[in-house]
């Protein structure tokens, strides 16, 4: 009997092997993985955003309207949960993904107007914060695109035969990945040019 139950265990398991279940394992893990860092560079550019606006505000109080789309923005991706199950979560994926553009766009909009404050630019503490968020940015590009790659083989596996039949019986499924309609334009990180300023005024007179 405990023959038997063993070369039944043998034998599922060759089959599971062949039929890419082990494979499905390694991808499952590698998308995992991959998301992980993703997270980790998205939180780091999130922790960046507090300080960043308070130094700007200190320059150019004024400016709002720019100053609260940042901050809105941040607590738009703070308050979806990034835990490891999003990624078998389309429509979360979307939300994710929607929110971590919309701190993009504010962001790039803040950098553009920190342009119109020389006082601001020469800034240490500014010109520390714009460099980091500058490596985060390229950061989180890097590992956008392994996330993606790990994504795509992954749902090659499922959907390739004769694996999607254990694809199926075994309720394994393609994973959301990031779509954009420029994707080489989002993923640039905001870049600005901070040339020395000493001694000038801003083009509103007020800091």
């Amino acid at each position: 009997m405990r023959n038997r139950f063993m070369a039944i265990v043998v034998l599922l398991a060759s089959l599971l092997s062949g039929c890419g279940y082990n494979t499905f394992q390694t991808g499952d893990e590698a998308v995992k993985s991959a998301w992980s860092e993703v997270l980790n560079q998205y939180q780091r550019r999130a922790d960046l955003v507090p300080n960043l606006v308070s130094t700007v505000q200190g320059y150019a109080a004024h400016e709002k309207d720019v100053l609260t789309q940042v901050t809105q923005a941040r607590a738009q991706v703070g308050s979806i949960q990034a835990t490891p199950e999003l990624v078998n979560d389309p429509a979360a994926f979307a939300r994710f993904q929607q929110a971590q553009a919309g701190l993009s766009s504010a962001l790039s909009r803040l950098l553009v107007v920190a342009e119109s404050y020389p006082q601001l630019k020469a800034d240490g503490a500014f010109r520390d914060l714009q460099a980091q968020l500058e490596g985060t940015e390229n950061r989180i590009t890097v590992a956008r695109n392994r996330y993606i790659k790990a994504v795509e083989s992954y749902n090659v596996s499922v959907r390739t035969f004769p694996n999607n039949l254990t694809a199926m019986l075994l309720g394994y499924a393609v994973k959301p990945n990031f779509t954009v309609d420029n994707e080489k334009a989002i993923s640039t990180a905001p870049k600005v040019d901070f040339p020395a300023a000493a001694g000038k005024t801003s083009p509103a007179g007020t800091y």
